[in-house]
């Protein structure tokens, strides 16, 4: 039987003092700044991975611990071991994991958290149900709950769905925070990946294209032709 005891071990084992400086200033944690309070061991993610493997075993109970952590990691290798629970659960486990999740979502409080569990957990689940619970969480006054919301739809996307994307974007055009910014513009390119004029059709509808922030423009036409980039960037379309 693992224990939190035990993964203690492993993270004291693995931890790295000049990595964990470099990731405190890439996630930004001085004050003020989105991660502030986030605590960093210097552990990369592929360690993380395995280490997760090696203990999946761990309670609900000591997932919840560990997500109440200020150790960005132990959030994260929580958060590889709930994947890891729903793909192996029936729907009543997993939809008591979706419950978990939102529980817990202040606390999946960095985009990196957000982006590597929201798919897999929360737009899973989802896939086939209703959704308004993405239009609540668009509408929180909290910026993770925010980013949940628009990348939960990544799973929507990879199932050619692209409604939610586009209704939950017209969300969160006029947020305030880059990480949205770049959240959306990036959905709104896996769109177009895989139906270009349906992320064209949403952009140039009302002039979208020269309304929106310039950072959300340039993530959802990065992979245009560059004369057609160009146009959108000049607003010349």
């Amino acid at each position: 039987m693992t224990t939190l005891q035990e993964l203690n071990k492993a993270l004291e084992k693995e931890k790295n003092a000049e990595q964990a400086q470099i990731l405190a200033r890439f996630f930004k944690t001085g004050k003020g700044q989105y991660g502030e309070g986030d605590i960093f061991l210097g552990i990369k993610v592929p360690v993380q991975r395995r280490i997760s493997k090696q203990f999946k075993e761990l309670t609900i109970n000591d997932l919840q611990q560990l997500l109440s952590s200020k150790v960005h990691e132990k959030r994260l290798i929580s958060l590889f071991i709930l994947i890891q629970k729903y793909k192996q659960s029936d729907e009543t486990a997993k939809e008591e994991i979706f419950e978990f999740y939102l529980k817990n979502a202040k606390n999946v409080n960095n985009w990196d958290l957000v982006d590597l569990s929201a798919p897999n957990i929360v737009g899973d689940f989802l896939l086939s149900k209703d959704k308004k619970v993405l239009y609540k969480l668009a509408k929180s006054t909290n910026l993770w709950e925010n980013r949940i919301a628009i990348l939960a739809t990544f799973t929507f996307i990879r199932n050619n769905q692209f409604k939610d994307t586009l209704n939950i974007s017209k969300l969160l055009l006029n947020h305030s925070h880059d990480l949205i910014h770049k959240a959306v513009g990036w959905m709104l390119r896996e769109i177009g990946k895989r139906d270009l004029k349906v992320e064209e059709d949403f952009l140039q509808e009302d002039n979208r294209y020269n309304k929106i922030p310039r950072t959300m423009l340039r993530y959802a036409i990065e992979r245009f032709e560059e004369s057609k980039r160009q146009k959108y960037l000049k607003g010349k379309i």
